[in-house]
């Protein structure tokens, strides 16, 4: 019997546009996606350093850009959020203790509650018990710290806990310490149709 539910953000609630942002930063210079740019996202995602550092990180490599071209191109990958989708959590809040669990930053979030607006926004987090984002945290998943964080803060049952993440890496790590999982397919599956896919009976 699932008793509580722990969700992903993006590809999950809100589409994320991939080729978007591939197509806005190529625009600024960058040829391809490197290892310096990914330490550089993961430190951000774990507030280890602020927006403006994270962004003049970014313009070492891209040297003609503006910070502003570069905070608009970074937040280029932020798509849609239908009210649907909102409706179903809202149902669902009724039945379950749900918790959000998202890795990203401060940057994304702001655009996000000012592209969906107050109303949506506080309508969204308040279907959840807790809101944890990486960057508030320090923590990021797939670490198992991460999830630890919000099983123990909440006294949850793994085994009565769902969790659910577009990203395997993710879900295989909370599956090892006894979660339940759905490795939500973007494209294919919907959050929605969490129980016509008899994941919670």
């Amino acid at each position: 019997m699932i008793e509580a539910i722990i969700f992903d953000f993006g590809d999950v609630f809100l589409d994320l546009n991939n080729e978007a942002i591939d197509t806005e930063f190529k625009k600024l210079g960058l040829t391809a996606w490197h290892d310096d740019l990914d330490k550089l996202n993961k430190l951000y995602e774990i507030g280890k350093i602020d927006e403006l550092e994270f962004l003049q990180g970014f313009q070492k490599y891209l040297p003609n850009a503006e910070l502003t071209e570069i905070r608009t191109a970074w937040n280029s990958i932020l798509g849609s959020f239908p009210l649907y989708r909102l409706e179903f959590l809202q149902m669902i809040a009724t039945k379950y203790r749900l918790f959000l669990l998202s890795n990203t930053d401060h940057t994304h979030i702001e655009k996000f509650e000012h592209h969906v607006g107050q109303t949506f926004a506080r309508d969204f987090y308040s279907c959840f018990e807790k809101v944890y984002f990486s960057y508030e945290i320090g923590l990021r998943k797939p670490d198992e710290n991460t999830f630890k964080y919000v099983i123990n803060n909440h006294n949850l049952n793994p085994k009565k806990t769902l969790f659910v993440d577009d990203n395997k890496k993710n879900t295989d790590v909370a599956a090892e310490l006894g979660l339940l999982v759905w490795t939500l397919q973007p494209g294919v599956d919907d959050v929605t149709e969490l129980f016509d896919k008899k994941i919670i009976e």
